[in-house]
């Protein structure tokens, strides 16, 4: 089935303006020039994988709308203009301002610069209507290991596929008393400019030892510190966290749902340890998931005008926080086709803020990735009164990190 799913159709609302617009990037560092070859191959091989798709409307009322494959593409940027060492993150985040669209397409975009090092850094952006953070790692990983697999249209009918909705919809509704509504959600806070961001790596044993020695475990360590960052800069607790869980049926870049997450949350309170959050985040994993906002069945969404559908979904799923566990990336991904990688990060950006102001509850939104010696934290402050600059995070960071006895390495 290549329809929409409803995490999908919420990401739709959000680029239509109904909320914070948000894209996917993965960025990569390695210590030598990556070849313009190698760069064009991946690019062509991304053009004809799972990114290589736009979103297509339904002409029959309550038929999803479905992905259809599309070759429109960005041409690769590559710029050899040697970045500084300081350089890398605000390039990063240059890149993330790109224009992707995801139903007219080009909905991601390839870039590419060197560093004064002698190094490379390399930027994937994507509109998160088209993918997570593990679908844009499987099509990287896929595309770089020339495993390149096609998008198939949709060989449901629109008509069967309205049929089939309208049903689990009204299954659904026989079942909504069972879905509780969390206590009292933050407010949204309106954004107006970029958002501030950190991008850290952290020896991968020295998390582990940290965690091991808290009686916690890698992730709770994560939410931990992330809460910790954000006390430091003035929010008060409990501090709510949105936690994505992985709902992927196979992990690979073929499978269907091109947004393969459900949420959950934990409620941070100023005196819990990696320990206790750890039994609370257990516990959160066994609550029914949110797809869509709380107390409707998910996808009476898809059944409804864009408009109300829009307005309906915004912040769904969003907390104080949001704390995203990637997880360990593929080996393969430990080298970007022959060269060593030495630095791998994913996370959620929102372009064209300064443009058009959006909403959102979310204050801080935090992404881990693993790779064998090293955990790299991607952090992104929208919060503008107690994240006011890129320096002040930093701060925040760097005094949460260093009463852990964490060291802490800067892209």
């Amino acid at each position: 089935m290549n329809r929409l799913s409803v995490v999908d159709e919420i990401f739709l609302y959000r680029h239509r303006g109904f909320g914070l617009p948000t894209v996917m990037q993965g960025l990569w560092r390695t210590d030598d020039i990556v070849d313009a070859p190698l760069l064009i191959s991946l690019h062509d091989a991304l053009t004809q994988g799972p990114l290589g798709r736009r979103v297509v409307r339904s002409r029959v009322p309550g038929a999803r709308p479905r992905f259809e494959p599309s070759t429109v593409s960005y041409p690769l940027r590559y710029s050899t203009e040697p970045l500084a060492a300081d350089g890398i993150l605000p390039w990063a985040d240059a890149q993330a301002e790109v224009d992707v669209d995801p139903e007219h397409a080009p909905g991601w975009s390839l870039s590419a610069a060197t560093t004064a090092t002698g190094g490379t850094a390399v930027s994937l952006v994507c509109s998160h209507v088209l993918t997570d953070a593990r679908g844009l790692i499987a099509a990287v990983t896929d595309a770089l290991a020339g495993r390149v697999e096609r998008p198939t249209e949709d060989r449901v009918s629109d008509l069967r596929d309205a049929l089939r909705l309208a049903g689990r919809v009204g299954r659904g509704l026989r079942h909504v008393h069972r879905r509780q509504a969390p206590e009292a959600m933050p407010p949204p806070r309106p954004v107006r400019n970029r958002p501030r961001t950190a991008l850290v790596d952290i020896d991968a044993n020295a998390w582990d030892r940290t965690a091991e020695t808290g009686e916690g475990t890698a992730n709770s360590l994560f939410l931990s510190i992330v809460a910790g960052i954000a006390r430091r800069a003035g929010i008060p607790s409990p501090l709510r966290i949105a936690v994505p869980v992985d709902a992927h049926a196979t992990g690979s870049a073929a499978d269907s749902r091109s947004n393969g997450v459900t949420m959950t949350d934990v409620v941070v309170d100023a005196d819990d340890t990696p320990a206790t959050i750890r039994a609370k985040a257990a516990r959160a994993y066994r609550k029914p998931r949110e797809s869509a906002p709380f107390g409707i069945p998910d996808e009476i969404l898809q059944l409804m005008p864009d408009r109300v559908a829009g307005r309906l979904a915004q912040g769904a799923g969003e907390r104080d926080l949001l704390c995203s566990n990637i997880g360990r990336v593929p080996r393969l991904l430990d080298t970007f086709g022959p060269h060593p990688t030495v630095g791998l990060a994913m996370r959620a950006m929102h372009p064209g803020l300064t443009a058009s102001p959006a909403e959102t509850s979310t204050r801080l939104s935090a992404y881990l990735s693993r790779q064998p010696d090293r955990y790299t934290l991607a952090l992104v402050a929208l919060d503008e009164d107690h994240f006011p600059d890129r320096s002040s995070l930093r701060a925040h960071a760097e005094a949460e990190f260093a009463e852990r006895g964490l060291t802490p390495q800067y892209w």
